[in-house]
């Protein structure tokens, strides 16, 4: 069995932005004794940015991106020293692995990533996984760290994902709120209506009930069970006690590239379909062609991804779009055999090819 584990920042941190080293032994206690059974674990960890903001005088996580990275930079050399000495008092050894998008949306990095990870399990590590957040860009980020552990337990096939917060899982309210009810297992999208996670995340992290929440929906439609609960009972959820929230899968494993093309894109335009392009995209599972579109929207290039629209403007699908926005336009409405005949056979190819288009609805 392989695991993955999330932990944030606000379950490992002090309120002044320092690392906990008895609330970083909590975890390694709960990931130490799944490796004790048998079972790999991966850890993705939060943190580096808030153990960066006592070293660096800073009191509370800075808003622009260059301090940001200044105090990752700092803080990711602390974070990963006291994982190293605590695994280490157990007889195991850890590897550190910084990811950008592109190392789950690129093929070429996605391969690498993988190769990677196999390799340290196979050698009896235990990889601990954060967000490059040194070098990467607002453009490229994950955004938080729930939602790159939905990715990479995706990557790396795990057969579990636990999400470890600073609460002990799901609520109908605000866990504060005296008529709030914790929910035990959520079995489908339905079982979220009505429900108010409009928590915000702590001083030190990035996330809150939201970001766990889609992250649950990436791994589950993925065909992987969470269980989101606090950090202190994490040797319960490891260890398969009934603890915090268990969202059962609602899908099939499915191409890292769509996930992050569904879940961890930002799109750059929109393509709007006639009704009978709508149908062959939804209803049949084909490629979008140039005579099915109707307006183009946005400023985009090749390989970008873009919403693809129905008639009532509802978004329907997100794809990977092979011509730039500019070219787009003169070939609307005309039928492949036109487009060749008229700009050569460069233009007779699918505008989204449907292994490069993901149903959003």
């Amino acid at each position: 069995m392989r695991v993955v584990v999330k932990v944030g920042s606000s379950s490992l941190t002090t309120a002044d932005g320092h690392l906990d080293p008895d609330l970083i032994g909590t975890v390694v206690d709960a990931l130490v004794a799944v490796r004790a059974r048998g079972d790999e674990v991966v850890l993705v960890s939060s943190g580096a940015i808030a153990a960066g903001l006592g070293p660096l005088g800073l009191a509370r996580r800075p808003r622009d991106l260059p301090t940001q990275q200044a105090a990752a930079a700092v803080g990711q050399r602390a974070l990963i020293a006291h994982y190293s000495e605590a695994f280490a008092a157990a007889g195991l050894v850890v590897g550190q692995v910084l990811l950008t998008v592109d190392d789950v949306s690129r093929r070429s990095h996605y391969r690498n990533a993988h190769q990677t990870f196999a390799r340290l399990l196979e050698l009896g590590a235990v990889p601990i996984v954060n967000e490059n957040d040194t070098v990467a860009t607002s453009e490229i980020r994950f955004g938080d760290n729930d939602r790159l552990a939905a990715l990479v337990a995706h990557l790396v096939h795990a057969d579990q994902l636990i999400l470890l917060s600073d609460v002990d899982g799901l609520y109908t309210g605000h866990p504060d709120l005296p008529d709030s009810r914790p929910i035990a297992t959520v079995e489908s999208e339905a079982d979220l209506a009505g429900i108010d996670v409009a928590r915000v995340g702590s001083a030190v992290g990035t996330g809150g009930m939201v970001t766990k929440i889609e992250a649950a929906r990436i791994a589950t439609a993925a065909g992987i069970p969470v269980r989101l609960t606090s950090a202190a009972r994490a040797l319960d959820a490891v260890e398969g006690r009934s603890a915090g929230t268990l969202f059962l899968p609602t899908g099939k494993r499915r191409g890292t590239r769509l996930l992050w093309l569904a879940h961890a894109s930002d799109t750059q335009g929109r393509l709007v379909l006639d009704d009978g392009a709508r149908r062959a995209v939804v209803e049949r599972g084909a490629s979008l062609l140039a005579a099915g579109i109707v307006a183009v929207e946005g400023d985009f290039s090749a390989g970008d991804p873009v919403d693809v629209v129905g008639p009532d403007r509802t978004v329907l699908a997100r794809g990977l779009v092979n011509f730039d926005s500019a070219e787009l336009p003169e070939m609307l409405g005309r039928s492949t055999v036109d487009l060749s005949a008229r700009f050569g056979p460069e233009r007779q190819r699918e505008v989204i090819h449907r292994d490069d288009l993901i149903l959003l609805s």
